[in-house]
């Protein structure tokens, strides 16, 4: 596990001021891989942090994803969820017990494009069951 002040030296490296509060939103996320969502994060910080907002949480959450510390993927069509890692990978969600996992292979995600073309991000959704579901 990384500590408060590693979490808080990644802030800073991405130019990003490290409150009390970003920093516990991006431990958060670094430590409970599952893909939370918005209100997942709040609901679990807010105890603990008394000034806390689901604004202030979704502000967070879009300037992490500016300075690409997070990314945000929408896998279900009613919630954007967040993912501290933001190396190649794609998402598996089980249609049954509804985890998300991520999927890491040796083939690569980008597509090519035609020439004159940019991509600034390219994400793949799988759907299916899991081991333990199946």
């Amino acid at each position: 596990m990384i500590s408060t002040a590693n979490y808080s030296q990644k802030l800073n490296d991405a130019g990003i001021r490290p409150s009390v509060q970003r920093v516990a939103i991006y431990a958060y996320l670094c430590q409970h891989p599952v893909h939370p969502d918005i209100e997942t994060i709040y609901a679990d910080l807010a105890p603990d942090y008394a000034t806390l907002s689901k604004t202030t949480v979704y502000n967070t959450l879009k300037l992490f994803e500016e300075k690409k510390l997070v990314q945000s993927i929408k896998i279900e069509d009613d919630k954007l969820r967040f993912d501290a890692d933001i190396s190649e990978h794609k998402h598996f969600k089980c249609l049954k017990c509804c985890k998300i996992i991520d999927i890491f292979d040796n083939k690569k995600n980008t597509p090519e494009l035609p020439e004159g073309f940019t991509q600034s991000k390219v994400q793949t959704y799988i759907w299916g069951l899991c081991p333990d579901c199946q």
